[in-house]
């Protein structure tokens, strides 16, 4: 499956609103200048984290963006799902059904085919590896001085 950099953009900004959480709510100009990135592109890249609940926005002057619940309550798969969306990456069409298949009996696809049960099968096992990981397991990953960093930038941000 390919993911597009939201992904990573929305993971990246959970991790310092965690560690910026004494600070938030974040705005969205100094959040997106801790990425160099334009303001719009990173908002709309985290409106679909507001409207599943991993983030929370308030609005105006003293506005911006915390964590909507806590890190070990925030999975990789729910900020994937929230910015990817939650359809199956492999949709079986039944195509075996098709040409020569066409001729088949009815009953010779009552079970799935092999090739659907394997992509299914690497699917959930995807999921289930991202569903395991979450924001607190990412953070406790991350190299010692990261959040004094994060912090230090934000802080020297102007405005």
């Amino acid at each position: 499956m390919l993911m597009g950099e939201g992904v990573e953009w929305g993971l990246h900004c959970c991790m310092a609103l965690a560690w910026l959480e004494d600070l938030a709510p974040i705005s969205t100009a100094r959040l997106a200048e801790m990425f160099e990135l334009p303001p719009e592109y990173l908002k709309k890249r985290l409106q679909p984290l507001v409207r599943e609940g991993i983030l929370e926005s308030a609005p105006g002057a003293r506005g911006g963006y915390r964590l909507g619940r806590a890190p070990e309550r925030i999975t990789v798969m729910d900020v994937v799902g929230a910015v990817e969306g939650r359809t199956e990456a492999f949709r079986c069409t039944e195509i075996r059904r098709r040409g020569a298949g066409a001729l088949a009996a009815k009953s010779e696809f009552a079970e799935p085919c092999g090739i659907t049960t394997a992509l299914r099968r690497a699917e959930l096992a995807w999921r289930r590896e991202l569903a395991g990981q979450t924001l607190a397991d990412l953070i406790a990953g991350a190299p010692a001085n990261a959040p004094v960093r994060a912090r230090r930038f934000y802080e020297g941000l102007a405005g």
